[in-house]
């Protein structure tokens, strides 16, 4: 019988008997903070961090265990995060309703198919595919370099290459590769798994992707407009967050969301919207930016606005970590206000995603800069957390 140990984000850790084997593998992955009791043999502490999701950890000889991470936000709440983050103004509330789950995979499951029904319901998308060919008939263009190459003064057969329209588009390999992914995965409810089964069947002439090559690029478009919801899932699917590791005999098998990285994601996205109207561009993971005059350190903030003459105007950086009963980490201080000190900037906005005070704000002694620290919560509904990043962006502006 399979042996399922649930966590909850950042919750308190969680001590129970695990092979050794397992143990290790879990404390090798950092999937979790995972240790060996020390009072008791055969016992590990487990605690769950920022990662949330389903992994299986198989062990040769033994049942293996499925590790189940639930995150504190609402489930409703993470994938609002995660679409506003890919597609801030395709996003619609209430896209797919997956309220009634309580854990992150089946619901991302029960998400994209629903997602990709609404794709291809209607009949696949088509385009134009470029394709190589040697054949008896010159078709499109021929390729006359590899024709020298491989038939010297051979009038026949010609190399060619042509544009093919057809369904065996990167759009299609993208949405097929992400529901076999899905299939793959532990925790998919058996309706949802019935369901990702009929329409891998409808998208069954379109090509596998090669595992461990690039993912095929797609651009979005009016033609492709129904796709574009469930290729930015199908994009989430297959891109970091899926967890294969293999050592010897042990395989770890599951998908995970970075709570950090989500939540950095999304307030970068909600801010450079915000910011719109005011001119100027937002940089996200601004580049570009050091911290001495030689150039050799560094530095990447998470969001940094520069006014339409090009110079910087404000700098912000995400925070997914609750606030402790002494008050935000002093760390994060030290690190804004370096960038404050690299972009010459008197002001600096730190953001966490939770916190009991809505703003406070610290003047550094010397220099006159002054560290702004706000809180989001992140359990209020989208268009009220939309409305706090904006009355954020407003503060930036006023101090830029």
């Amino acid at each position: 019988m399979t042996a399922v140990v649930e966590l909850v984000e950042h919750a308190r850790p969680v001590t129970l008997a695990l092979p050794g084997a397992v143990g290790r593998a879990l404390a090798a992955s950092r999937i979790v903070d995972a240790a060996p009791d020390p009072y008791t043999a055969g016992q590990w502490r487990l605690k769950a961090g920022s990662k949330v999701g389903a992994v299986t950890v198989g062990v040769p000889g033994a049942e293996p265990v499925v590790l189940r991470i639930t995150p504190k936000v609402p489930i409703a709440r993470l994938f609002f995060l995660l679409g506003y983050s890919r597609d801030p103004r395709g996003w619609r509330d209430g896209e797919v309703d997956v309220a009634e789950h309580r854990e992150v995979l089946p619901a991302l499951a029960y998400a994209y198919e629903r997602l990709l029904d609404r794709a291809i319901g209607r009949g696949l998308l088509q385009g134009y595919r470029e394709t190589t060919d040697t054949s008896l008939v010159v078709r499109g263009r021929i390729r006359e370099a590899e024709q020298i190459r491989r038939r010297f003064d051979a009038p026949l057969p010609v190399e060619i290459s042509y544009d093919e329209f057809t369904t065996d588009t990167a759009e299609n390999r993208l949405l097929r590769a992400a529901a076999e992914r899905l299939l793959c995965l532990p925790g998919v409810d058996r309706d949802t798994r019935r369901r990702l089964l009929r329409q891998r069947t409808r998208l069954a002439e379109v090509t596998p992707l090669t595992p461990g090559r690039p993912l095929p690029l797609w651009r979005p478009t009016r033609l492709n407009a129904r796709y574009h919801q469930a290729l930015h899932l199908a994009r989430a699917v297959l891109t970091g967050s899926s967890v294969e590791h293999g050592a010897g005999a042990l395989r770890i098998d599951g998908f995970l969301f970075d709570m950090n990285r989500l939540f950095e994601d999304f307030l970068c996205v909600a801010l450079r919207e915000a910011l719109i109207p005011y001119g100027g561009r937002g940089s996200l993971q601004a580049s570009g930016v050091h911290l001495d005059e030689d150039d050799a350190i560094r530095m990447r903030p998470d969001f940094v606005w520069y006014g339409e003459d090009g110079v910087p105007r404000a700098v912000a950086d995400a925070k997914y970590k609750a606030e402790k009963p002494e008050g935000y980490p002093d760390a994060d201080l030290y690190q804004m206000l370096a960038y404050c000190t690299a972009l010459g900037l008197s002001e600096g906005h730190l953001v966490y995603a939770r916190g009991r005070a809505a703003h406070a704000a610290h003047r550094v002694r010397r220099s006159g800069v002054v560290l702004h620290q706000h809180a989001l919560d992140l359990d209020r509904t989208p268009s009220l957390l939309l409305a706090g990043v904006a009355e954020l962006a407003r503060g930036m502006i006023r101090t830029g």
